[in-house]
């Protein structure tokens, strides 16, 4: 499994996820502009003592982002019109925007046969970053019998 993050803005949510990417044996992929370094301390005291396990994937531009999207990929977003747990049993990269602005306006012309949320009241603006993360993660670790965890 691929996690990826679209310009990540906040430290600490990619170092929990940079956490939970090494619990699951994920991929974490940054990509494009982030708002913080890598040597952050509160990235790292997120991560913890895993920073040195995470297989960590750094692409510098959005650009070269784009061309690797295929059918595996599977966008995350309060704009989604499906569900997640209709996601097709192929997907095995998911898509996280920004904690600020989302995805660039691309992605939500583009990729919307690929973009799905998960359900929360009308009235919630949001999930935090790493809880959605989390959610998306496991239910598809779910449906693969969480294959290779103990």
């Amino acid at each position: 499994m691929n996690i990826i993050l679209l310009e990540p803005e906040i430290p600490q949510n990619t170092g929990n996820i940079a956490r939970l990417s090494v619990a699951i044996g994920a991929e974490l992929w940054l990509v494009g502009r982030l708002g913080f370094s890598l040597t952050d301390k509160y990235t790292r005291r997120a991560g913890m003592d895993y920073w040195q396990h995470v297989k960590l994937r750094r692409i510098d531009t959005l650009a070269e982002f784009y061309p690797l999207i295929d059918d595996t990929f599977a966008f995350i977003s309060t704009h989604g019109q499906q569900n997640y747990i209709a996601m097709p049993l192929n997907i095995n990269s998911i898509v996280f925007g920004n904690e600020g602005t989302g995805f660039p306006e691309r992605v939500y012309e583009k990729y919307s046969a690929q973009l799905y949320r998960i359900p929360m009241l009308p009235d919630t603006r949001s999930l935090n970053l790493a809880t959605s993360t989390g959610i998306v993660a496991y239910h598809l670790l779910e449906r693969g019998g969480f294959a290779g965890l103990g």
